[in-house]
């Protein structure tokens, strides 16, 4: 079933120009405007020109999801088929299935939504040029990742989003940003090396470098050595972008020293390069590899949930000089562990919940990421103990519908019954307790354990930065009766954890803090509003309604596992 009925042409030339368009505009951005598109304002000029190529692509993508036979989501459509290396036969094959799709659209909303975002607030650092065709080059990386189907394309398109991130980090981030650019460089590309050694021994080995066909064999023709060997040298740079614990070190320095938009791209497209590259070569290609590793995957999965929740509460409590934005990065490895937890049950529900737990980490994440920027932009610092302390009311005083939508999206992220991010957890967590045919239950029903109980510390952190940012801190208490605190309330500077205001502070009940002691904070803008609203509203569509992401996932994921039959 097709929404809309469109022919196999077109639905190639949609995924062919959402793959190519993003480039093609970079390349546009660095030339000289035309004299009747310059406008007042060469840099607002570029930035438009950015908002024009990615609403464009994401037009395309929503074609493609409007095209897509939606009865048939284990079959790849849009296909394209054409040699580009013979020598190495090596071809220009693109596709997309249920597993792709939604990552396809994903990755095109979220730059669409940051161009949006930049236009209204560049951040500072060099030409306005070179940062529009920096985003576009790392959307069109990030794209062709989702939608080749040859293991040398892959490769490349894997590898052609480290340079723009890079750049954005170091010349557009904020605090030690050269120091985080370069922890993200090294590591990335030290792990891309091994990944490509684990993929040459593939197609060497196998004859092809086709991932369809690759998949369809299953493995039967590559020997159990060959695909440990393979399965250890790929999900080695694998897991460094995913980010798997230990290898996650360069992830919250990244997140911290980026700007806001390198954040959102960083969590919410970005990371999931990594676990797609699980699911669509290591499970289906070197499935025998896969099994002897999946315990050892499983256990470093559930270690980093534990993990980002411990550094998560640690960086939480008071007087501890947190900063927001490293809280939610170390978040994002814990949320990562449930993915990989999912993917090393090599079983439907598992692989299934992992791909969900993908969608809802995207969307959910890259929401906080935008709100945690425009707090900073608000109020000059992400220190949490600034943001608590030093700011009366918080943000529910302050600005309250910004408050309000960080809450949101902190109880989304906690895994809330109703919203996106409960669906991943759940379904990762009940493939632990029956992994597959040949996989320790035990074992796997232990690391279920400790994955719920990491759904509780993520809960308790992100509850206390609700509180804590939200409605600040609570007043010392002092052993005087409230009758006598109720003139210090009132005439104290010391009383009120902000700065005393300018001028006569009214008085108000009997130990309560005046509302007139904290100024207002501008609120949620028309253009945050434009950006931040399309995540909200995905977040409790998918929470409600899961069956439109799981009715795409799962029969791609069930042929997947099944060796290429359906």
């Amino acid at each position: 079933m097709t929404v809309i009925d469109i022919s196999a042409s077109v639905m190639q030339f949609l995924l062919a120009f959402v793959v190519v368009a993003p480039l093609l505009g970079a390349v546009a951005a660095l030339l000289p405007a035309p004299p009747g598109l310059k406008g007042k304002n060469p840099d607002q000029a570029v930035l438009r020109h950015g908002v024009t190529v990615t609403g464009a692509v994401l037009i395309a993508a929503i074609l493609l999801a409007v095209g897509f036979d939606h009865d048939q989501p284990a079959t790849m459509q849009a296909t394209t088929d054409i040699s580009w290396i013979p020598a190495l036969d090596v071809r220009i094959h693109l596709g997309i299935d249920g597993i792709s799709l939604p990552l396809l659209l994903l990755t095109a909303l979220l730059t669409f939504l940051c161009a949006l975002y930049s236009y209204f607030k560049l951040p500072a650092g060099p030409s306005p040029k070179a940062f529009v065709a920096l985003v576009l080059v790392l959307e069109s990386g990030t794209l062709a990742t989702f939608a080749v189907l040859d293991l040398l394309l892959f490769f490349l398109a894997f590898e052609m989003v480290l340079i723009p991130m890079y750049f954005l980090i170091a010349r557009w981030g904020g605090g030690q940003r050269q120091a985080a650019a370069w922890k993200f460089i090294l590591y990335t590309l030290l792990g891309s090396v091994v990944m490509l050694l684990g993929i040459l021994l593939i197609g060497l080995k196998s004859g092809t470098f086709d991932m369809v066909a690759l998949a369809t064999d299953n493995g039967r023709g590559l020997t159990t050595s060959v695909q440990v060997i393979a399965v250890l040298a790929i999900g080695l740079g694998l897991a460094v972008k995913t980010p798997m614990w230990p290898l996650h070190s360069w992830l919250p320095d990244a997140h911290t020293a980026a700007p806001t938009v390198g954040s959102v791209l960083l969590a919410g497209v970005l990371l999931k390069m990594g676990t797609y590259g699980f699911v669509r070569i290591l499970l289906p290609i070197a499935p025998d590899g896969m099994r002897t590793f999946a315990p050892y995957l499983a256990a470093f999965a559930v270690v980093g949930i534990v993990y980002g929740s411990l550094a998560c509460l640690a960086l939480a409590r008071t007087g501890a000089k947190g900063d927001l934005k490293r809280l939610i990065a170390y978040s994002s490895v814990g949320h990562m562990g449930f993915v990989l937890l999912g993917i090393a049950t090599m079983t439907p529900t598992g692989v299934n919940g992992a791909l969900f737990a993908n969608i809802a980490h995207g969307l959910i994440t890259g929401l906080l990421f935008f709100l945690v920027g425009a707090i900073k932009d608000r109020y000059g610092t992400a220190d949490l103990d600034t943001l608590a302390g030093a700011t009366g009311a918080a943000l529910y005083g302050r600005a309250p519908r910004l408050g309000a939508l960080l809450a949101f999206a902190a109880i989304a992220s906690l895994g809330l019954p109703g919203l996106a991010g409960f669906w991943g957890e759940m379904l990762t967590l009940f493939g632990a307790y029956s992994p597959a045919e040949g996989l320790s239950r035990p074992a796997f029903r232990t690391f279920m354990a400790i994955g719920a109980f990491g759904t509780l510390l993520t809960a308790a952190y992100m509850l206390i930065v609700v509180r804590r940012v939200c409605m600040g801190e609570h007043p010392p208490h002092s052993r005087l009766s409230p009758a006598d605190r109720a003139p210090q309330a009132a005439d104290s500077p010391q009383a009120a954890s902000g700065p005393e205001p300018d001028g006569p502070q009214p008085s108000g009940a009997a130990g309560a803090r005046p509302a007139a002691t904290t100024p207002q904070l501008a609120d949620i803008q028309t253009y945050e509003a434009a950006a931040w609203t399309p995540l909200a509203a995905l977040t409790v569509l998918a929470g409600l309604w899961p069956a439109v992401l799981l009715g795409l996932t799962d029969p791609a994921v069930q042929k997947l596992l099944a060796g290429g039959k359906s």
